[in-house]
């Protein structure tokens, strides 16, 4: 027993040496924000909101607003108003975002507002169902899309479209573990890729308007249904598309000056796409009456079948592009949740380290990537986004809460942008409005579900992170150091 102890301690002094030697021989590359904010200037933060948000959702989706409103007036108010409380919510998002210059989106904010366990029931919440599912559900959209035109008359099969989605995570995994650059430059193209399909729409709705095509706006609230539920429904879906208005807080510590960068990016990103949303359903509805886009199942390649043909091709691979745009920049943001919450000590510890040789967090990503393919195995996208809808905006609702906390408790700390207070008030509101109304109007058991799955973290957090059990360091410290050599990471360097 003697000799076999003394073969184990030597075989892990052997392990600190590699891994001592890692760190040695590049000390100078050892942290992600140097690496970072060498070229995530203005346009690049624009980039990345106009590219997260405008996914598969604005293209696919516009039938499930009108479908609960009724009416096309009221659709084309709740797709205005969808954006009014995405711009208000990211003004918040903003001031936190410059006061409390970290990664981590929502993260670091709950800690510095109500403590750890918030923080890590947002993290434990983000890291296993948020992020993940809509990760899960733009590949799962890609997949639709891309493998449609090789089944013409029908319906893909669903192991196909699963097979795509999960190779599309996986290469949009490698891509942003291999480059940070190289995932920005990516996200560029696609944005670049899919404001084309987008000024495509938006210039054929103007001409055929402009040609008289005005008729299924006649009459525009009538027969509309106007109820709190049905409302709030139709924001659900609204919002859906509009999600990704936040990613620029989860990569803070690398946009270069974020005092700056940070408002700017979002005052120019969200106001864009709240006007290219509408104008986009304004099209739809020059060219089909209401019954017609209910009846749709892909919004945008009718529009294109009617208005395009025979060039009505191109709105299937530009779909494709606007879809892989979103998802690429979902991981790149996600993927830095994951970072810091490993670095604060609520996950493996290995998960917030970088990559020697390509300055990523890698092990946050393969994480990530990993999860949301468990996601796809299910792959119901409507029960998906039923769990990221009501779950997310429990936490948007306390994060702008933890802003107007922190007007209180924290007045001294510098804020370089200063929201009226009225704006976080409003936000909060709304979102208390937002997780309520489904549940009393259409109550689900997934909405139980997900409050079960969130509340269980308590459990986790108490004895894995609170208690910090010796047996559960025995297990994670061989772990760690077993993947910190295999996938070449080490610790970030403070700054």
């Amino acid at each position: 027993m003697g000799e076999e102890s003394l073969r184990k301690r030597k075989g892990e002094d052997r392990g600190r040496e590699d891994i001592q030697s890692i760190q040695s021989h590049e000390p100078q590359t050892m942290n992600l924000q140097k690496q970072a904010n060498l070229f995530l200037f203005p346009p690049c933060g624009i980039c990345m909101i106009v590219g997260t948000i405008i996914g598969s959702g604005i293209f696919v989706s516009p039938k499930s607003v009108l479908a609960n409103v009724g009416a096309v007036g009221p659709c084309l108010i709740v797709w205005a108003a969808c954006g009014v409380l995405a711009t208000l919510g990211a003004l918040c998002f903003a001031e936190l975002g410059t006061m409390i210059t970290k990664s981590g989106g929502e993260y670091p904010y709950l800690m510095e507002a109500f403590g750890p366990i918030p923080a890590f029931l947002f993290s434990w919440t983000s890291l296993l169902v948020t992020k993940p599912s809509s990760f899960a559900i733009i590949c799962l959209s890609f997949a639709e899309y891309a493998s449609a035109p090789f089944y013409p008359g029908c319906d893909p099969p669903q192991v196909v479209i699963k097979c795509l989605a999960a190779a599309a995570i996986v290469v949009i995994t490698i891509v942003n573990s291999l480059s940070v650059k190289l995932g920005s430059y990516l996200q560029n193209f696609l944005t670049a890729a899919k404001m084309i399909i987008v000024t495509i729409i938006i210039v054929s709705g103007i001409v055929l308007l402009a040609q008289g095509k005005t008729e299924n706006f006649k009459d525009s609230f009538k027969d509309g249904k106007i109820s709190v539920g049905s409302i709030s429904l139709a924001f659900y879906n609204g919002l859906w598309a509009y999600d990704g208005w936040n990613q620029l807080n989860y990569i803070t510590e690398e946009l270069k000056n974020p005092y700056r960068n940070l408002p700017l990016s979002i005052i120019i990103g969200i106001p864009l796409v709240t006007v290219c949303y509408i104008l986009i359903n304004v099209s739809y509805f020059t060219v089909m009456t209401s019954t017609e886009l209910l009846q749709s199942p892909a919004v945008a390649v009718t529009f294109g079948d009617r208005v395009l043909y025979p060039a009505s091709w191109i709105v299937p691979l530009f779909v494709v592009c606007s879809t892989l745009g979103a998802a690429n920049g979902t991981c790149f943001t996600a993927g830095r949740l994951v970072y810091v919450a490993g670095r604060e000590g609520h996950m493996l510890k290995v998960l917030s380290y970088i990559s020697v040789k390509h300055l990523t967090p890698a092990p946050a990503l393969i994480f990530y990537g990993a999860v949301a393919i468990i996601y796809i195995i299910p792959g119901d996208i409507d029960t998906l986004i039923n769990y990221f809808s009501f779950a997310v905006w429990i936490f948007y609702g306390l994060t702008v809460l933890a802003l107007i906390v922190m007007r209180f408790t924290r007045k001294e700390s510098r804020r370089p942008i200063r929201v009226p207070i009225v704006i976080p008030v409003i936000v909060t509101l709304i979102a208390i409005v937002l997780v309520l109304a489904p549940i009393i109007t259409a109550p689900e058991l997934a909405y139980l579900y997900c409050a079960l799955f969130i509340l269980s973290g308590l459990i986790v957090y108490a004895l894995f992170v609170h208690l910090k059990f010796s047996w559960a360091q025995k297990i994670s410290q061989p772990i760690t150091m077993h993947l910190q050599m295999l996938l070449e990471v080490v610790p970030e360097e403070e700054v």
